[in-house]
């Protein structure tokens, strides 16, 4: 049965007592200096993943720690609260998931142990596409069996960090639409070794934020038939039951930032001076920040549920939803808050806020758009009619 813990445990303080000691190591420079250049954070990630925490998901059979989604959860709220981004190894505990739940027990061993350890990187996910977009179903890319390979050809876009994944998780059509019974039929899951493979260009995308994404083309790619995860066709499936668990950790994100924004918004306009008083004693000041504090607590309740329910093994789809709109949505609001008691301050580059401000606005449109977690939660949760 889940059960909602209201105070972390001997063991979740530890786990964030020693992320949080990472992450003093890395403070706002190193951030802004990889931001101005657009740059992986190369040493973060790898005392990140010595430290064991981008295996914390992974069964320690398989040399991870094994822990719940809840720690996971915590793992990145952490990292955000403490002023860094964790947009550089997320993607890692979530797509592992899919090989976890239906790759086979060689992919299994071949690849989760390296992953685990550091020895590959899973960090590449390949999904959307330039005319598809959150309608998956109606993806391009096509993978047809030529004898023991697959041939792959086709384009993904705003697909983070393939230079600096070893592996890429890439979801592709391999049989026509025309064809299938049902529009999420035909799609098919491969685990790719994208080192240096022929067929595969990667373009990198100028974005608002340091997200290192890109566009990609395959043309005549070749990939081995042992590459499909799972069955042939049975791909959206795979990918759908992996979502749940990216829109925990990905809600997580969001209120690490909202509480990052509180508590930078509450020191500064604490000690910000203007009329002989502190600007947080005006309400116009203190109740945006009083409110965004009171939206990001929500937030972090409901994705606590979702977490509790993954982890018991039972149904969270509409929490896992919820949780994921209501974090961004109360991070955006304490971003809102922050930037407007810092004033101009606020827009300068040394205080953070800026930086912070642009990386927390994907959330609400990555990796699902809030518009489309309202449709979700009227027509499958309240049961209303489709909407369009």
């Amino acid at each position: 049965m889940a059960s909602i813990h209201l105070s972390l445990t001997d063991e979740q303080r530890a786990l964030k007592a020693g992320v949080t000691e990472i992450c003093r190591r890395y403070p706002g420079e190193y951030w802004r200096d990889l931001d101005a250049r657009r740059e992986y954070p190369e040493k973060f990630v790898n005392e990140l993943t010595q430290a064991g925490y981008l295996g914390a998901l992974i069964p320690q059979e398989y040399g991870g720690a094994g822990l719940p989604i809840a720690d996971g959860a915590l793992i990145l709220e952490t990292i955000h609260a403490n002023g860094g981004s964790a947009s550089a190894v997320h993607a890692q505990m979530y797509i592992m998931g899919t090989v976890l739940r239906h790759g086979s027990a060689a992919q299994k061993q071949q690849y989760l142990p390296k992953i685990a350890s550091g020895e590959l990187r899973l960090q590449a996910f390949g999904v959307t596409e330039p005319d598809a977009g959150s309608d998956t179903t109606q993806l391009k890319t096509t993978a047809i069996r030529r004898g023991d390979r697959y041939v792959v050809n086709g384009r993904k876009m705003f697909i983070s960090r393939a230079l600096q994944s070893d592996l890429m998780l890439l979801l592709a059509r391999t049989t026509p639409a025309e064809q299938v019974k049902r529009r999420t039929d035909g799609l098919s899951v491969f685990l790719i070794d994208i080192r240096g493979l022929k067929g595969l260009e990667i373009r990198p995308l100028r974005m608002m934020m340091n997200h290192s994404t890109n566009a990609l083309f395959f043309d005549d790619m070749e990939i081995l038939a042992d590459s499909l995860v799972g069955e042939e066709g049975k791909g959206f499936s795979y990918i759908l039951s992996g979502m749940n668990a990216e829109r925990i950790l990905v809600a997580s994100e969001s209120i690490g930032d909202g509480r990052w924004f509180t508590d930078k918004a509450v020191a500064y306009s604490s000690q910000r001076v203007i009329f002989g008083k502190p600007i947080g004693s005006n309400q116009g000041v203190q109740f945006p920040i009083a409110k965004a504090h009171t939206a990001v607590e929500a937030a972090a309740l409901m994705r606590d549920k979702a977490a509790a329910l993954f982890d018991a093994g039972e149904p969270c789809g509409p929490e896992a939803n919820m949780a994921k709109y209501l974090a961004s949505e109360a991070a955006w609001e304490a971003a809102n808050a922050c930037i407007d008691c810092h004033g101009g301050y606020g827009y300068a580059e040394e205080y953070d806020v800026e930086r912070k401000f642009r990386e927390c606005r994907l959330y609400k449109t990555a990796p699902v758009n809030n518009n489309l977690v309202l449709a979700y939660v009227g027509e499958h949760v309240l049961d209303m009619p489709r909407s369009y």
